[in-house]
């Protein structure tokens, strides 16, 4: 998206050696002056850890609450929802239940000084899997975690949005266990909910999800939920990364469920849409591009489908990048990107995963995100890469 260059230049690696790159200009991004209409969009923002604090594996996780709070803030000055507590800010790898719970409760309390949208991740990831019992035992403690996670959203103000549950997947053995888990917590809102159907790339754990591995039998098991269960339902959030299956199961949806697109891959055409109809979205990529999706957005409402599908196509190789497999890995590239534009003190990441990508990976993701615009201050930004190269021993 840059069209001009801005005279800073850095030498990044490539290959065995280092070849001399010139950033571009930052994008024109606006801030929008009136709510957008258009979809209904929320990023789902990561988490940033305290300097200093124990923040290896295993460790609890220790938050700078000041800095995590202020990227909420960044996000819905651009005008989009936040997903909180969700797999991007590493539920399930490094943020506990007790920091998520913490989590929700400030998102919450910030979200209402600005008015700003909030639906925040309810799972069972209270519950020691290695102590579960099997059958209807099981099944009934699963009920339990997910009301009480529940009930800390709901009391934040907060929209509920239904984690998939790596517990469940543990005790259910059939189909109809899934099916009898999720009526009865659903039975149990006083709101509309979205239900999360995450992919096995994002997380090994959840392999076999809706009672079968076999996309096509666990979509019927979805789509039977959703149908029984309509009036509970606000929309489902569809991480698979299968533009095709999306677009199916968004036509087949009963009229008002919303398709929230959870694909980082094929946001672009999703969220553009087709003649019968569009994905509403709700991604981890526009806690990386939130200028530019704000943009493109702002576009949509103003009739400008042409120029927003351009300004979402121009991120869309950086996007493809960042969740480049193994996918469940991309926290790393919103941190660093975050960390390059100036949002957070350090490069580092809960349980020590800022070791989840390669210098390589993360040399062409620099490279990407100036080439999309998105690098708000060219010289921050030069400044700070040349300093990870150097840490890693590659100082030209």
């Amino acid at each position: 998206m840059t069209a001009t260059t801005t005279g800073v230049s850095i030498m990044l690696p490539v290959g065995g050696g280092f070849e001399p790159y010139v950033l571009g200009a930052p994008g024109a991004w606006t801030r929008p002056t009136r709510p957008i209409t258009s979809r209904v969009a929320f990023a789902a923002a990561h988490v940033i850890p305290r300097a200093g604090a124990d923040n290896t594996p295993g460790a609890p996780a220790a938050i700078d609450w000041d800095a995590t709070l202020a990227y909420r803030h960044e996000l819905w000055s651009y005008g989009l929802g936040v997903a909180d507590a969700m797999d991007t800010a590493q539920r399930g790898m490094g943020l506990d239940w007790r920091a998520s719970a913490e989590l929700i409760r400030r998102s919450g309390g910030e979200a209402a000084t600005v008015g700003g949208r909030l639906a925040c991740g309810a799972g069972t990831d209270q519950l020691d899997l290695a102590g579960l019992p099997s059958g209807a035992a099981g099944l009934a403690r699963i009920v339990d975690a997910y009301r009480e996670q529940i009930d800390v959203v709901s009391e934040a103000g907060a929209q509920v949005i239904l984690m998939a549950s790596r517990a469940l997947v543990r005790v259910a053995r059939t189909a109809d266990d899934y099916v009898g888990v999720y009526e009865k917590v659903l039975a149990g809102v006083d709101r509309p909910v979205i239900l999360h159907w995450l992919g096995t790339m994002f997380d090994p754990a959840l392999h076999g999800y809706w009672g079968s591995a076999d996309i096509d039998a666990a979509t019927e098991t979805f789509r039977t939920l959703i149908e029984n269960n309509r009036a509970k339902v606000d929309g489902v959030k569809v991480s698979l990364l299968d533009a095709a299956h999306e677009v199916a199961l968004r036509r087949a949806l009963p009229d008002g469920v919303r398709l929230y697109t959870g694909d980082d891959f094929n946001y672009p055409e999703l969220i553009a849409g087709d003649a019968h109809g569009h994905s509403d979205a709700l991604l981890g990529v526009f806690a990386a591009i939130y200028p530019a999706a704000s943009t493109a957005l702002q576009e949509l409402d103003n009739g400008n489908a042409a120029r927003a599908s351009e300004i979402l196509g121009a991120t869309q190789e950086l996007g493809r990048h960042i969740f480049a497999s193994p996918t469940y890995y991309y926290k790393t590239g919103i941190a660093f990107l975050s960390w390059l534009n100036g949002k957070q003190a350090g490069f580092s990441m809960v349980a020590g995963l800022s070791t989840g990508r390669s210098v390589p990976h993360l040399a062409e993701l620099f490279r990407l995100a100036d080439k999309a615009g998105l690098l708000a201050d060219p010289e921050l930004a030069a400044r700070r890469m040349r300093v990870y190269l150097e840490l890693n021993g590659l100082g030209s």
